[in-house]
């Protein structure tokens, strides 16, 4: 049988026993929505088509400007960063040039340097409460809170004490963020429907950077 068919020894437990991270991974397949905390297995729900387009739009403009700039790499979930005492799955995920060395085959091994949850009515406790200490605790320097729902974005930068502080956005409802200089992200885009052209917002924010990339494509042969 397949890995897909095969029986999955806690899957069908209320409450599964105590594994190891090494046991989490080796259980869960690339369609498992689950994360692992303190030895538990803790399943999630699937996103929304709201959610998934959000996620989308924010890994399209700074994985292209990450890559401008030679920053570093955004992935989006699944994907597993291991902290101290949970495996956990953000919905984006950065990691900057100096810690690349940090990504295994199957997980991130240890802090990212920026996490954006979005916000579901599931997720809600966790992304506010457990996970918001355990990045802390690890060290995450940026995290990012979206919630479509309400129509909210909290960003919070760690401080020199290892203490998220909360981060306005200025008069104009832009943010800034403090591991991708030079990347800001104007709020308001986030709830607009449709959301917006992935092409018009990069010029809006690096449009110098944005034209040469886009020329140098252009004069780069057919494949």
């Amino acid at each position: 049988m397949s890995r897909l068919s095969q029986p999955r020894p806690f899957e069908d437990q209320r409450h599964p026993p105590y594994i190891s991270y090494e046991e989490f991974l080796d259980w869960a397949d690339e369609d498992t929505l689950a994360e692992w905390v303190d030895g538990a297995i803790v399943m999630t729900s699937p996103a929304s088509r709201q959610h998934q387009k959000i996620v989308n739009f924010l890994v399209a403009i700074l994985s292209t400007f990450s890559d401008l700039h030679s920053l570093g790499e955004v992935i989006d979930g699944p994907f597993q960063m291991k902290l101290g005492r949970s495996g956990r799955e953000p919905d984006v995920l950065f990691v900057a040039q100096a810690h690349l060395n940090r990504f295994k085959t199957t997980y991130l091994d240890g802090p990212a340097d920026l996490v954006i949850e979005v916000v579901s009515p599931e997720s809600a406790g966790r992304d506010r409460g457990d996970k918001f200490y355990e990045y802390r605790e690890a060290g995450i320097p940026e995290y990012w809170l979206i919630d479509p729902l309400v129509q909210q974005a909290e960003f919070y930068q760690l401080d020199a004490a290892g203490l998220y502080q909360s981060v306005a956005t200025d008069a104009t409802g832009i943010y800034r963020s403090l591991v991708l200089p030079g990347f800001w992200l104007r709020v308001a885009w986030l709830w607009q429907d449709p959301l917006p052209d992935t092409t018009q917002a990069l010029l809006t924010i690096d449009r110098d950077a944005y034209t040469r990339y886009l020329q140098e494509r252009l004069q780069q042969p057919d494949l």
